[in-house]
């Protein structure tokens, strides 16, 4: 795949009726997820991604570092269980027409586990990714060492994995806006609410999940707006703020988050706030 084509897919969206969760997994793949493609982009090249690759993403979203691995080279298969709405996404930015056999022969979208990946007679998996960064909501690792333990028979020994996380809050100007998450929602009541990530929040569940670190590099990725509105509805699509909603209600969200967003605007209206995400390489045994 070419990279006009990928900017073109980048830019496809599904027309969905305007239903929360279908509006917020548009807001994800139109305005939020293009801000981790250095991320993404940094983690490839480190790994030398290509057309020997085959690649499983787990929480593949709605797709888009599948499609910058796949117009790499290489063959790709994502899985997530939790979000059929960017899921769907998903299968029309890399499986767009049923006679695009290209693109098809080298990509598959699961709805489910790791283990519904597995194809009996495949090639075990060499490179697996987890890029939905952690480190940002009170156990938001809990579930990922899982799927990385079910995931780990299914690649190569000593294969990388990736793991992502936010960087130092210091380093991150998005934390002082994400910590209107916390300021809405109880902590004793509300699990999924904000907290600072942890310098050793990667290597944790690497641990956890029996797997050797081998690496780990930091990202610049800047989130920027076209607008205040732009912003809002582009955070508000990650899911930190979802403890908050539920505390107090949408409107209430809407307007102090705008409010902490005010510093980072600037003269012409654009929303601009320098961010530092970390990865970690890790082994499978």
């Amino acid at each position: 795949m070419t990279p006009a084509l990928v900017r073109q897919h980048v830019r496809h969206t599904a027309t969905v009726p305007d239903t929360e969760p279908h509006a917020r997994a548009r807001d994800w793949s139109e305005i939020q997820e293009r801000m981790l493609i250095p991320l993404y982009e940094a983690v490839y090249a480190r790994l030398d991604v290509g057309s020997g690759t085959r690649l499983l993403a787990l929480g593949c979203g709605s797709g888009l570092a599948l499609l910058l691995a796949a117009a790499r080279g290489a063959t790709v298969t994502g899985v997530d269980s939790s979000r059929p709405e960017r899921l769907a996404l998903a299968r029309r930015r890399l499986l767009p027409e049923p006679w695009d056999t290209p693109t098809r022969a080298t990509a598959r979208i699961v709805d489910g586990s790791p283990r519904d990946a597995a194809t009996p007679g495949s090639p075990a998996f060499t490179v697996v990714t987890a890029f939905e960064p952690i480190g940002c909501l009170a156990g938001d690792s809990e579930g990922l060492s899982g799927l990385l333990a079910a995931a780990t028979p299914l690649a190569e020994k000593g294969a990388p994995v990736v793991l992502a996380g936010w960087g130092p809050p210091e380093r991150c100007a998005t934390s002082s806006v994400l910590r209107v998450a916390t300021k809405l929602a109880d902590p004793l009541r509300s699990p999924g609410s904000w907290r600072p990530a942890l310098r050793d929040d990667l290597e944790e569940v690497a641990q956890r999940a029996g797997l050797r670190p081998d690496g780990s590099g930091r990202v610049a990725c800047p989130f920027g707006y076209a607008d205040l509105d732009s912003a809002v509805r582009g955070l508000l699509s990650t899911g930190l703020f979802d403890a908050a909603v539920a505390a107090t209600d949408r409107n209430q969200v809407d307007k102090e988050l705008a409010e902490a967003l005010h510093v980072h605007q600037r003269p012409d209206g654009t929303v601009w706030m320098p961010n530092v995400f970390r990865y970690l390489i890790a082994r499978t045994p």
